[in-house]
């Protein structure tokens, strides 16, 4: 998959995902320091979404957009990852009432990073991404925006979550 970063090619490492396959189970840090694990939100639809960092205009633009968004679901759990510090994402969420997020952090060990296949290698932060992921913990959406200064389908995402 060919990725820029304003218009100059990226590289993605990690494993790729695709669409159909079972949503791979990684760890991540919670805003309270604690362990976060996919699988504690399995059986619930889950839009999971990943980003440089919180403290740039089109990736707040992002966690704000989802935010309201899944604000009109009732079943649907929303999950923001970057490699931003758990105290950033916090800080920021709070500042700016995104609180029908999950914020989590992959800056230790960037499982989720290498198990998506979303580290950028040449700055160790993630891709802009999409994944909406099933009751049954089935990857039925992904994006990858293949330009990561570009906001990514919130259309195409939703209409497929109301699907599901």
């Amino acid at each position: 998959m060919k990725v820029t970063m304003g218009g100059n090619p990226i590289t993605l490492i990690g494993n790729e995902v695709k669409e159909g396959q079972k949503a791979p189970e990684f760890k991540a840090i919670k805003g309270d320091l604690g362990e976060f694990k996919l699988s504690d939100y399995l059986g619930k639809k889950i839009v999971l979404t990943s980003f440089p960092s919180i403290d740039t205009g089109i990736c707040a633009m992002q966690a704000t957009r989802f935010n309201q968004e899944i604000g009109k679901f009732d079943d649907v759990v929303l999950i923001t990852i970057s490699n931003d510090l758990p105290f950033a994402l916090n800080r920021y969420c709070g500042a700016n009432g995104i609180d029908n997020a999950i914020t989590i952090s992959d800056h230790k060990d960037v499982d989720f990073g290498m198990k998506y296949g979303m580290l950028i290698e040449e700055l160790r932060l993630l891709a802009r991404a999409v994944f909406v992921i099933d009751k049954e913990g089935n990857i039925a959406y992904m994006e990858v925006c293949p330009e990561i200064k570009s906001e990514p389908n919130y259309e195409k995402a939703l209409e497929v979550l109301k699907r599901l």
